[in-house]
């Protein structure tokens, strides 16, 4: 049973972010303080990355745990109640993650996903793999 009432549960989820999340925001500052310079939510680009590397066609998303299934086959029966609505809309992200990813690659972009706790714990680590992927494609144009 839920300890919230069914009007705090859905204030709750109505107060969740879709972009502007502070694990975003950490990501957003530490790429900018390194100089390196993105779009955000940017609505050209399909399945609206969280950042874009245009020029190097890089495209970074940060999911988070809940919402994306995070070890989604032992985590899926988590959910006590209205357990097969959360089933279908999260397995629906799933497979929506995998369909963006899958266009994205076959249109010549590199996509990055990280998951909000890495961002947290390794802010430095995430960075520094969009930094690589970034002087990859560089090299990649300069031939």
């Amino acid at each position: 049973m839920d300890k919230l009432s069914k009007e705090q549960r859905r204030r709750n989820m109505q107060a969740v972010k879709n972009k502007g999340s502070k694990i975003e925001v950490m990501l957003a500052k530490e790429l900018w303080k390194r100089g390196l310079r993105y779009r955000k939510n940017d609505k050209t680009v399909f399945g609206k990355p969280d950042f874009t590397f245009r020029k190097y066609k890089i495209a970074v998303f940060v999911d988070g745990e809940f919402w994306h299934g995070k070890d989604w086959d032992t985590r899926k029966y988590d959910h006590k109640s209205n357990q097969e609505f959360w089933l279908k809309k999260i397995e629906r992200n799933i497979e929506r993650d995998k369909e963006v990813n899958t266009y994205l690659m076959n249109e010549g972009w590199q996509v990055l996903r990280f998951w909000g706790k890495e961002i947290k714990s390794e802010l430095v680590n995430c960075v520094q793999k969009i930094e690589d992927k970034i002087n990859e494609a560089k090299g990649k144009n300069s031939t």
